[in-house]
């Protein structure tokens, strides 16, 4: 940790620059390293492109609009998918059910995560994370990517 006028401010693991904006990144799961804003979003994008968590968010809810929402679809096979965060900040689109982790190439299997506020039972989001330091059983469930599982995806 650098010392910059007097207060200690963390560094940041890639640039070594030292600010307000450097502080450690990742939602459930802290990534164990303290970052500045554009290393943390060089860092995320390139994470996001490799798992295939590149969806846009939706759109913020307006209290005070009626307006009907529709659930998300695919733009290819009209087919309903769940949008959700990912532990690095980014989207993903998955499949609405799940499936057994022998049927899905390991790529493609997430889960749902729901963290809890501190010192209190309740749930404050749901949170996808990408299976992949420990495999899962064969029969255990998995979310696969809506990728994997649509039906116009050319392959």
């Amino acid at each position: 940790m650098a010392v910059h006028h007097g207060v200690s401010q963390p560094e940041c693991l890639l640039c070594t620059s030292n600010g307000p904006d450097v502080r450690e990144r990742g939602r459930i799961i802290p990534l164990s390293a303290e970052l500045c804003d554009r290393c943390w979003n060089k860092v995320a994008n390139e994470l996001a492109v490799c798992e295939g968590a590149t969806a846009t968010p939706d759109p913020e809810f307006d209290p005070d609009d009626v307006t009907w929402i529709e659930p998300r679809t695919c733009r290819q096979c009209h087919a309903p998918v769940r949008c959700y965060p990912t532990n690095y900040d980014r989207w993903v689109e998955l499949a609405t059910f799940e499936l057994p982790a022998k049927k899905v190439p390991p790529g493609h299997r997430w889960r749902l995560m729901h963290p809890k506020a501190a010192n209190t039972p309740i749930t404050v989001a749901t949170v996808a994370i990408r299976i992949g330091a420990v495999d899962p059983t064969p029969g255990e469930p998995v979310i696969p990517t809506h990728e994997f599982v649509c039906l116009k995806h050319e392959t």
